[in-house]
């Protein structure tokens, strides 16, 4: 099973990789669908209402999908990711990929990609803004809410020189005080896999970026408790 695994992901971050390597393919901007709204469109219209938690993310939400799906199924969990996405793209299709499935929470990984500039630049205010009008807007629906640290990056290989390490530092203290201050829960992926240049070892990214399988071991064991623990809110919300 282990070994599986890891032919999967390794297969899935060469073409991560791949695809972030490239240039992005001109499109006609009067047809072109920015946030993908296409992409989970015909699985939300057969998704079960009520899932314990949507992930919302991007590269790494969605090859944790296709790597390790029994994690989603069996705990009931419904993946959202989309490779590449900023957090405006994923604000953007927030409710037709969440509050419209009305899970009892909602686990946002997001901003490591604004700080890439992947879309143009964006302010670590405003990518801050970004998930936090995504929070809002889940805990108006009455779905608890998990943020998730962005994970330490010394350098994006598809965009070199960045200095992205102490802007990532930067958001992950906005997103924690957030957290405290509204009583959300905060699932900190930084610590426990940051390496003295600011990044992830190669253990845990080949890439720098995307995990490995000891980094979704990782991921997988600060997050289902953390999800848990906001099921168990819904539910002492709804008795």
């Amino acid at each position: 099973m282990k070994k599986s695994f890891s032919i999967v992901l390794i297969a899935l971050l060469g073409l991560a990789n791949m695809s972030l390597a490239q240039e992005r393919p001109q499109q006609d901007p009067l047809t072109r669908d920015w946030a993908n709204f296409k992409r989970y469109a015909q699985a939300n219209e057969t998704a079960p209402k009520g899932a314990n938690a949507v992930l919302m993310g991007n590269s790494i939400t969605d090859m944790w999908v296709r790597a390790d799906p029994a994690f989603f199924t069996d705990n009931n969990y419904i993946g959202r990711g989309i490779g590449g996405q900023v957090t405006a793209q994923m604000l953007s299709r927030f409710r037709a990929d969440v509050l419209d499935l009305q899970p009892k929470s909602v686990a946002i990984l997001a901003g490591t990609n604004d700080i890439a500039r992947n879309e143009g630049f964006v302010a670590i205010e405003n990518i801050f803004g970004n998930i936090v009008s995504m929070c809002e807007l889940a805990k108006y629906h009455g779905i608890q809410v998990v943020i998730c640290a962005v994970f330490p990056v010394y350098d994006y290989r598809w965009r070199p020189r960045l200095e992205p390490a102490p802007q990532i530092v930067k958001l992950n203290g906005l997103l924690k005080e957030f957290a405290e201050k509204n009583n959300m829960i905060y699932v900190d992926y930084y610590t426990p896999m940051v390496n003295e240049k600011g990044g992830l070892p190669e253990k845990y990214a080949k890439d720098g970026v995307h995990p490995t399988a000891e980094g979704y071991a990782i991921m997988k064991s600060l997050l289902k408790p953390a999800i848990d623990e906001a099921v168990r809110r819904y539910n002492q919300l709804h008795q």
